[in-house]
């Protein structure tokens, strides 16, 4: 019988490629995001290449109410969640004083509420079956504070933090739960956040969605708590530890900076 995985924030990026990647290995697809024909144009594309079942939810997770609404949907689906994908999340960039409050407000919502609400909804469930998987979307930048992207940097070290405690509750339970760290990525995130040229994207090559998605996927099959994409990523983020925190915001300030 094949399992069925929810993927939130499926319509392209890292999202996107998890979705392939899950069809590839024969799950069927609970796909959520805002548009709903890029919704539709995904969803045509894995039934004609993968011939699995996949169905959609148009939902915009940033607003409150909205993950009860997704699980309602899949309760009347009947349908069972074997794997989670907490991948959508927002950025924002620029000094907090004149960043917009709706704007911050939406972030954690979406960052943080709704990861929280669909893990803590779907996660009895796998529990009383006695196997899943979760799977939450961070980011290097849960390492340390953000300078620039002060409310973004904070989200994300609410989701390794959480996810971290939650892992170990659940050891024996037969479920598992991974927290994915990519860094800077090619994907729509760069280009919707950063409203100009800063010096973390000059003359960087960024990892592809694709090697980021299959290399979370994997950490996810092994159980692995945390997952952080890449070598210099990972010497980073444990480079951090052992630097007073002044050299670290000036660091990471400079970084964000425009040029």
């Amino acid at each position: 019988m094949s399992k069925t995985a929810l993927v939130t924030g499926a319509s392209n990026g890292i999202g996107f490629e998890f979705a392939k990647i899950l069809a590839e290995n024969g799950h069927d697809l609970i796909l959520i995001a805002r548009t709903k024909s890029k919704l539709d144009e995904i969803q045509n594309y894995l039934l004609q290449t993968y011939g699995i079942e996949v169905y959609v939810i148009v939902c915009d997770l940033s607003q409150p109410g909205s993950c009860g609404y997704v699980y309602e949907q899949i309760k009347r689906m009947n349908l069972e969640i074997d794997v989670l994908v907490n991948n959508a999340g927002v950025g924002d960039w620029g000094i907090f004083v004149d960043s917009n409050i709706e704007k911050q407000g939406e972030m954690l919502q979406l960052n943080i509420i709704a990861l929280t609400n669909l893990t803590r909804l779907f996660l009895p469930g796998m529990v009383k079956r006695r196997q899943g998987k979760i799977l939450n979307v961070s980011s290097t930048a849960a390492f340390q504070p953000g300078p620039l992207m002060a409310v973004y940097f904070a989200t994300k070290a609410y989701v390794l933090s959480f996810t971290s405690a939650i892992a170990q509750e659940l050891k024996g339970s037969g479920v598992s739960v991974t927290c994915l760290c990519p860094g800077p990525t090619a994907t729509n995130f760069q280009a919707s956040t950063f409203s100009q040229e800063i010096r973390l994207n000059h003359g960087n090559k960024f990892s592809s969605p694709r090697e980021v998605a299959k290399y979370g996927y994997r950490a996810t099959l092994k159980g692995q708590v945390v997952a952080i994409h890449g070598f210099l990523n990972r010497f980073m983020a444990v480079s951090v530890r052992f630097l007073p925190q002044w050299v670290t915001l000036r660091l990471v300030h400079f970084m964000q900076d425009s040029q």
